[in-house]
């Protein structure tokens, strides 16, 4: 799943990220792209979780179409 963060900004914001969804689940992968402000995650969490999660955190998730 490809989200788009607007507000991911800063070292601090793709750590806090990586963070959230290691926590739900120890073997995603989080591929942060700073200057473009997507992440990619690889996770078998259900998305509605990984975007709870995203939200906690304080970020609003867009949903990148995949190609």
């Amino acid at each position: 799943m490809k989200y788009s963060i607007p507000d991911m900004s800063c070292g601090h914001c793709v750590a806090s990220i990586e963070k959230a969804i290691i926590a739900l689940d120890t073997n995603a992968s989080v591929a942060c792209d700073l200057e473009n402000r997507t992440v990619a995650i690889e996770t078998k969490t259900p998305a509605e979780n990984v975007e709870a999660a995203l939200r906690k955190i304080g970020f609003e998730p867009e949903v990148v179409p995949s190609d």
